[in-house]
């Protein structure tokens, strides 16, 4: 609690030290006991503020003192493995979003209450742990990170130009997932990125990228404004947060679909459960195909439900599948719920009016490779081996393809949020919100 040096007092209190005067051995004894008496005082001051405020709790590092699955065993094992990490919270310390800045400043995961609350990001633990690099893809997890597309075709990103289109030449590129992003500002509740990147596509048109990324905590009124909703409840806990995702062509000449056009792709991973159904409303009005169900194979009925209005996906981290809704079928919200943990999920993306075309992911000869979706969902599961990556599951929402003169820049927003609370509460959510019944969601695959 405290130790002399030079015969000055010295405390710790909430990871700082402090030093209370200077007194000399010679000096009259009256002053040193004064300087004791302070120190004491602030000492006591500092226990009752800590014992007030699990939001401030502290560890030790090296050691993680927080139950696995909370904000805080996140947090601490992050900067354990030496990980930079970077916080954005409300003036509670209830609202929480951490992010790295050398994982192209994802979000790694959030709290709705706190250090202490449940960690809404899956993060890859073991990978990190290890310290491994792999030349194909190296997935740290993270609830909101920034990628680029199209992956696979003509104009693919991820494999090289006359390579074949297997996994053994697939590589993401470095810019998306071994390099570090630039702080260009930062404040309490906003940070924004900045990385400049050249890459080639596969079929051999370059492209110089400036990307720009700032993520922003939201208030609750400003959720509540921006979804003309109330979030407020007596029993809901509230996290969400705005990213504003940006590309710039710095080249010197014109992005075209001749060349091949990119994307920006956010995808977000959370922990899957027997519990979790993702819900995507679509347009009824729209044209075409509602749902593609054949990324990995078809999805078989009894995983994926389409009623009239809403396709429901199941999501337990044990079947690896995919779905995509074209963007004349899509919507800006869809969501998912796990019906066990409280949890409503909610995720926004922006989907410019007028017709623009999305790039196609999918690997190897397409049919039309500007025939693309606009929002996925992912649920992870064994591959033939027998071996798993996560599990996870994802939710992703992507831009138009980049259409760009010298200079332009294209942007794509997408929201976050998590709410935890009774289930009547979630429940007036989802009706306002969606007009949807959360007792009819969570029936779905039980």
């Amino acid at each position: 609690m405290k130790r002399y040096d030079c015969f000055a007092t010295v405390f710790s209190c909430h990871g700082k030290h402090y030093k209370i005067g200077k007194a000399n051995k010679m000096k009259n004894s009256i002053t040193n006991r004064r300087i004791e008496v302070i120190a004491v005082i602030m000492l006591v001051l500092c226990a009752c503020t800590s014992s007030g405020d699990k939001n401030n709790k502290q560890v030790k590092k090296g050691t993680n003192e927080f139950e696995k699955g909370t904000y805080g065993y996140d947090v601490v094992f992050l900067e354990n493995n030496e990980i930079e990490i970077a916080e954005l919270t409300d003036k509670n310390g209830n609202a929480r979003v951490l992010l790295a800045p050398g994982y192209q400043g994802r979000v790694m995961t959030s709290s709705a209450n706190g250090l202490e609350g449940a960690s809404f990001g899956w993060i890859n633990n073991a990978l990190i742990e290890s310290g491994e690099v792999s030349e194909h893809f190296n997935p740290v997890g993270g609830e909101e990170r920034f990628w680029l597309g199209p992956e696979g075709g003509p104009f693919s990103i991820y494999f090289e130009q006359g390579k074949e289109q297997v996994f053994e030449n697939w590589k993401v590129p470095a810019v998306i997932d071994t390099e570090s992003f630039d702080i260009k500002e930062r404040d309490a509740k906003s940070i924004t990125f900045t990385k400049n990147a050249t890459m080639k596509n596969a079929s051999g048109t370059e492209f110089k990228v400036a990307v720009e990324r700032s993520v922003k905590l939201m208030q609750v009124d400003e959720l509540n404004a921006f979804f003309n909703v109330p979030f407020a409840g007596d029993s809901l806990n509230v996290v969400a947060y705005r990213s504003e995702n940006s590309i710039t062509n710095r080249g010197e000449s014109a992005w075209n679909k001749d060349g091949g056009l990119l994307s920006i792709w956010m995808l977000c991973m959370f922990s899957p459960s027997p519990s979790t159904t993702v819900f995507i409303p679509y347009k009824e009005e729209g044209e075409g195909p509602v749902v593609n169900d054949d990324y990995f194979g078809k999805v078989p009925s009894e995983r994926l439900i389409v009623e009239d209005g809403v396709v429901y996906f199941r999501i337990d981290g044990e079947y690896r599948s995919k779905i995509g809704i074209p963007p004349g079928r899509a919507k800006e919200l869809c969501g998912s719920y796990d019906s066990s943990g409280k949890v409503l999920t909610l995720v926004w993306g922006s989907l410019p009016s007028g017709s623009h075309v999305y790039v196609n992911s999918k690997w190897g000869d397409q049919d039309d490779p500007f025939d693309g979706d606009a929002i996925n969902a992912y649920n992870d599961g064994p591959v033939d081996d027998g071996s798993i990556m996560g599990p996870f599951y994802e939710i992703e929402t992507s831009s138009p393809g980049a259409e760009l003169q010298q200079g332009e820049t294209l942007t794509h927003t997408q929201l976050v949020v998590h709410v935890q609370g009774r289930e009547e509460e979630l429940a007036r959510l989802v009706d306002q919100l969606f007009g949807l019944s959360l007792n009819d969601i969570s029936a779905k695959f039980q």
